[in-house]
């Protein structure tokens, strides 16, 4: 199994890293060669690396992330979720071909940090890079991609808001949620739970997310109109840049109105990367 995951960091990390030379070489338009090159595969290998991860060709790919291609989905999306949303924001979303169900710890709960849970944590590859992930009985409380944050930092973090909980690694405990979450190798007919903490107005912010269909893009200020503040976009903004759960809670499939990406916790590349990913099976 190590090996298989190894592999598979470094196959996202090429993929990372030709996402990141095509954005960095635009203008100039750079050739499935050159892109290959950069990334020191021959282009054979890297069109069928990338064909294998995406699912579809490095052209079709990367035309699902011009701003074009954006703006139509938004305008797709501004009538699609309307019913969704005016339906009301249940405790229950789809996520992919998952159920999503969560509760909010309540603000004792929260300040209490972590009184009487046990969280076990574990650290796993994904088709996105490495993530360390946090469980509970009651839901899973953190995904985060590692890469571009510091491991031992975020793991520092986990303990420092769960202070008071008894917090045990455990990757064996914590693989059979990534492989649902990411690999559906665990059976879909039990949902992903999830443990929210936060201030009212980023739950509720979280919860419009969840409400995203798999393949779709919204902006930040069709978030804010659906959670009744249409003003509020700059906080929409900082309550998904505190989105500790990330792909679950789908933040990456918010952009700017005029089609731009839009920030990202864990790297504007990993946002691209995943969109990309998600329209290609969409």
């Amino acid at each position: 199994m190590e090996t298989i995951e190894n592999q598979e960091l470094i196959d996202y990390n090429r993929i990372e890293r030709a996402i990141h030379f095509i954005e960095e070489n635009f203008q100039n338009q750079p050739s499935l060669k050159e892109v290959a090159d950069h990334v020191a595969l021959s282009e054979f290998h890297f069109n069928r690396l990338f064909s294998k991860w995406a699912g579809t060709s490095p052209q079709r790919f990367m035309r699902f992330l011009t701003k074009e291609f954006a703006k139509e989905k938004l305008a797709q999306s501004d009538n699609l979720l309307a019913a969704t949303f005016e339906s009301g924001l249940s405790s229950t979303s789809r996520l992919h071909d998952l159920f999503v169900n969560y509760e909010a710890m309540t603000p004792a709960e929260f300040k209490s940090k972590g009184e009487g849970l046990t969280i076990y944590y574990g650290i796993h590859e994904t088709p996105f890079g490495e993530c360390l992930i946090a469980v509970t009985g009651r839901g899973i409380t953190d995904l985060r991609f590692l890469e571009n944050e510091n491991k031992e930092g975020v793991i520092q973090e986990l303990k420092e808001d769960f202070f008071n909980a008894e917090i045990i690694f455990d990757n064996a405990f914590t693989r059979p949620f990534i492989d649902q979450i990411f690999y559906a190798t665990e059976s879909t007919d039990s949902p992903v739970t999830l443990l929210l903490r936060g201030t009212n107005f980023q739950i509720k912010v979280w919860e419009a997310l969840l409400k995203i269909p798999f393949g779709q893009m919204v902006s930040y200020e069709t978030i804010a109109q659906t959670i009744g503040q249409p003003t509020a976009q700059r906080a929409v903004g900082t309550a998904i840049g505190s989105n500790r759960l990330g792909y679950i809670i789908p933040c990456h499939r918010v952009l700017q109105k005029v089609g731009g990406i839009g920030g990202y916790r864990w790297g504007t590349t990993r946002k691209k990367a995943i969109l990309g990913w998600e329209m290609a099976r969409a």
